[in-house]
């Protein structure tokens, strides 16, 4: 039985062939042997184990293993910080491997600096095989239109402020906008947080929500607070003069949800306030 070709840039489970000095060579399929090297193996594997690896290329072009785990892998958008920036060929990035990745010129819409974070997708350039990164996104979203239902959760990845709010990737794949009004906190390029859809445009726009709309937003987020009330003995250091930045935390929300949510549960007398802080009241009060 032929074994499954390894992939380059991605998370890869491969069948131990032999141990050598060097380390383990691994069956990578129609690529061939791929080593892992010796500083990857403290435990002891045996051939014909599994092991799980991260391929790529090394700076002499052989394919090598790592059991290091990437922030991101090929095909993925990811915030990185900038290590360094070498004038002959671009940026690298700390992904998390001891191999930097590279950011070249070529692949930055603006330049960066080091220190920097940038949100950038992960892809094999075909001709060298090299795993590299760009900061042009728009030609890696997805151009189809959405299918998504409006007040449906996604996952957000915040790409940066606009006049209107934020540019945000929904759920790895399209491009939507979050409006300004929708949220009081500050919200930083690369942060990752949840969103609700509020509209799916013609021409695939996205509107996007920091919260979901009406009283299910509420009745779900009082349900929430009254787990976490009776979790802590029935008092919460939270209020309605708490910052958004704290609730938004605590919470996932944003401060004028949770202060509808808390109004709620005030007129239903099921809280009281402390000032610091709400308390649950005992239903037989």
């Amino acid at each position: 039985m032929l074994a499954r070709m390894a992939e380059i840039g991605k998370l890869n489970k491969l069948v131990v062939l032999r141990l050598a000095t060097p380390g383990l060579y691994l069956d990578g399929g129609e690529l061939g042997e791929i080593l892992l090297p010796r500083r990857y193996t403290a435990l002891k594997i045996d051939p014909g184990e599994q092991v799980d690896v991260f391929v790529y290329r090394d700076s002499e072009d052989r394919l090598v293993a790592t059991t290091e785990t990437p922030l991101a892998t090929v095909g993925e958008f990811a915030c990185l910080k900038v290590l360094s920036v070498n004038p002959q060929v671009g940026a690298f990035l700390d992904w998390g491997l001891s191999k930097d990745l590279l950011l070249p010129f070529r692949e930055q819409d603006t330049p960066v600096r080091p220190g920097e974070r940038v949100v950038v997708y992960i892809y094999l350039d075909l001709k060298s095989e090299r795993i590299v990164a760009t900061t042009r996104l728009k030609r890696h979203l997805n151009r189809t239109q959405p299918t998504y239902r409006v007040g449906q959760a996604v996952g957000l990845t915040i790409l940066g402020r606009t006049p209107l709010g934020y540019n945000a990737i929904v759920e790895g794949a399209h491009l939507g906008l979050l409006f300004q009004n929708d949220s009081s906190a500050r919200l930083e390029t690369g942060q990752k947080v949840k969103g609700f859809v509020r509209a799916v445009r013609p021409g695939g726009k996205i509107d996007l929500s920091l919260d979901a709309s009406g009283y299910k937003r509420v009745a779900s987020l009082t349900d929430q607070i009254v787990q976490e009330l009776e979790v802590n003995g029935g008092r919460l250091e939270f209020d309605d003069d708490s910052s958004p930045e704290a609730i938004r935390t605590r919470f996932g929300v944003s401060k004028k949800a949770f202060k509808q949510a808390i109004g709620a549960l005030y007129k239903a007398r099921r809280i009281e306030f402390l000032r610091p802080g709400i308390q649950m009241i005992e239903k037989s009060r």
